[in-house]
């Protein structure tokens, strides 16, 4: 590991959970074609070298059997590696110290509570109650796109709150493979796109709409390369059965059970 990557990622760095929850705060909320948000600088230079330094082998990854995903030989261009803590001990003990503080803040009541206020106004007027009583469970994970995935157009499921992606590339050479958005799914609406930017240290987020939030992912190719990114899915998990479902989940990961989604 270089020089660089040497920086102090001490566990539980408050500097890290401080740098995305800004990143969130000082996001303009756009509303066209849906709620949403455009990360920049989402961390400091110094630290963004560090964590691309720190990168896992693949060998920590699994495919994503997404139908959307899937080649006709039935393996994955998606691969994923959950981002929970608990799980990081796996890695080498350097990239284990980068790793966790990353891994401690995707699941941190203070990101969480950045994007539920930043999208107050749609969250509350989906599950009508104050967005402080909307109950949410974050998956975080951290993605490695071979050339030809590709998502079609879709919202996101009930079972979603909030979607947010990190976008990891080393310079600015992907910038047009980023996450689409859509005017809606069909006919000339579907073609009326915004493309969020693949840029270093950025990202978006939007609050889930089963009717709004089209979004989509065009196929990529060998020149393209690897698409890297982290996503945290906020899931609704407004009682204890369903927190504990997820609960659940997350404890038959460290088993090596990896669901679809």
């Amino acid at each position: 590991m270089n020089r660089v990557a040497q920086r102090d990622f001490a566990a539980g760095s408050p500097s890290i959970e401080a740098e995305l929850v800004d990143a969130v705060e000082r996001s303009e909320l756009r509303h066209q074609p849906f709620d949403h948000i455009y990360m920049d600088q989402v961390l400091d230079p110094a630290s963004y070298a560090t964590l691309l330094a720190a990168m896992p082998d693949r060998r920590f990854y699994h495919d994503l059997r997404h139908r959307d995903a899937l080649r006709e030989d039935g393996t994955s261009t998606r691969l994923r590696m959950y981002l929970y803590p608990e799980l990081l001990w796996r890695l080498p003990a350097e990239q284990r110290r980068i790793w966790l503080p990353i891994a401690r803040t995707l699941c941190s009541k203070a990101l969480e509570n950045a994007f539920k206020d930043k999208f107050r106004a749609t969250l509350e007027k989906r599950f009508g109650k104050p967005v402080e009583k909307v109950g949410l469970y974050p998956i975080p994970i951290l993605l490695r796109d071979q050339p030809g995935y590709r998502i079609g157009v879709h919202s996101d499921v009930a079972t979603k709150a909030i979607t947010v992606q990190y976008y990891l590339p080393r310079d600015d050479k992907q910038r047009n493979i980023g996450t689409i958005f859509h005017e809606g799914d069909k006919g000339a609406a579907a073609e009326e796109t915004t493309q969020m930017p693949f840029l270093p240290a950025s990202g978006y987020a939007f609050p889930v709409s089963l009717t709004e939030s089209w979004h989509s992912a065009a196929t990529t190719t060998e020149k393209d390369g690897e698409r890297v990114s982290m996503m945290i899915t906020y899931y609704v998990a407004d009682n204890p059965r369903t927190w504990l479902k997820y609960r659940l989940r997350r404890v038959l990961n460290s088993f090596g059970w990896h669901p679809e989604r």
